[in-house]
């Protein structure tokens, strides 16, 4: 365990480390996600955002992107984005896409190596980033289980598991932050999909609709 003896710079190094990740999530949740959907789709990514505001609620007070999946199918639902989207789309990027997750663990893998007095090489921050992004597809869609993927990041950083301790204290403040996140990227990926396939989506409407006339007429 690393024994810090001036707990107020310690304190303020959390403090740093927070803020750190509430300007990644937010940046992430607010610029990088609705650029990605206005180029994929040419559509108004903050109306788009605006609708998912239930579900966004739901995501901070529960943690878990899972126990989110209900409300969001109705905030898509309500947006016009095509059930058969949803209900492939929706879960599948609540089991995988763990972007605010990834932030977070990579974060705070630095975070902690900068505690122990690790100055780490591009390289080893390429190694983080990427290990922190192939294990929070591994986090399963419930509170605080970005901890324990961390684990693997840690690992690979040769840093020992006990350091994951110094984060706790600010993790279910982070959790919830970065579910939400979660939360947004997964509905945006609906979007994402409905609208780029909007005009395949309607021709098999059209097409069911065209052979559900002529069995009547028969």
């Amino acid at each position: 365990m690393l024994e810090v003896s001036d707990l107020v710079q310690t304190a303020r190094m959390l403090a740093l480390f927070m803020i750190t990740v509430m300007l990644g999530l937010a940046i992430q949740a607010f610029v990088t996600l609705p650029l990605i959907f206005f180029i994929g789709t040419r559509h108004n990514p903050y109306r788009f955002l605006k609708g998912l505001g239930q579900a966004i609620l739901t995501a901070l007070g529960t943690s878990s992107s899972a126990a989110s999946l209900p409300v969001t199918f109705r905030c898509l639902n309500k947006l016009g984005v095509d059930p058969r989207v949803t209900k492939f789309v929706l879960p599948v990027g609540a089991m995988v896409n763990m972007d605010g997750t990834a932030l977070y663990e990579a974060t705070a893998s630095i975070f902690i190596a900068q505690m122990n007095g690790l100055d780490l090489s591009v390289g080893q921050i390429v190694t983080v980033s990427i290990t922190a992004t192939l294990a929070s597809i591994g986090a399963a869609s419930i509170p605080s289980a970005g901890l324990v993927t961390m684990l693997i990041v840690l690992t690979a950083l040769g840093l020992p598991a006990s350091d994951i301790s110094m984060v706790i204290a600010v993790d279910w403040f982070l959790d919830r932050l970065r579910t939400c996140v979660n939360v947004i990227g997964d509905a945006m990926g609906c979007g994402f999909v409905h609208y780029i396939c909007e005009d395949h989506l309607n021709a098999d409407v059209a097409e069911a609709e065209k052979n559900h006339v002529t069995v009547e007429a028969h």
